[in-house]
């Protein structure tokens, strides 16, 4: 039938126990991949991608990150919030201004790994 969707499914349900048993032995449990979860949302909102990837090369102030992503302050501000929560970013205060950085900066290598599949 025109339109149809055909499923790519198994004909005939078999579970093969001893596959499953392997992958079941190697999986995360489940609060961290709650934790990896969280960490791939929020890379995935692209004002925060742009503050982590930003924060790679310098550490960074709100006023900075606000000129480089062109988002308001406020919004860097919630920005990093959040990305502090998840321990994705840290901050420092060097007199009146706080500064920010990266607490591991492996996460750009993730992102950058991701590049290389995209492009």
């Amino acid at each position: 039938m025109k339109g149809c969707l055909k499923m790519e499914v198994c004909i005939e349900k078999c579970i093969h126990k001893d596959k499953v048993d392997v992958v079941l032995s190697k999986q995360l449990d489940s609060e961290t991949i709650l934790r990896l979860s969280e960490i791939l949302k929020a890379l995935g909102e692209p004002g925060r991608l742009k503050i982590v990837m930003s924060l790679y090369h310098e550490d960074l102030c709100v006023c900075d990150l606000s000129a480089i992503s062109g988002l308001s302050e406020s919004a860097v501000s919630h920005q990093l919030r959040i990305l502090r929560n998840l321990k994705i970013v840290r901050n420092r205060r060097e007199g009146k201004i706080m500064f920010y950085s990266l607490f591991d900066k492996r996460i750009v290598t993730l992102v950058n790994d991701l590049l290389t599949t995209i492009l």
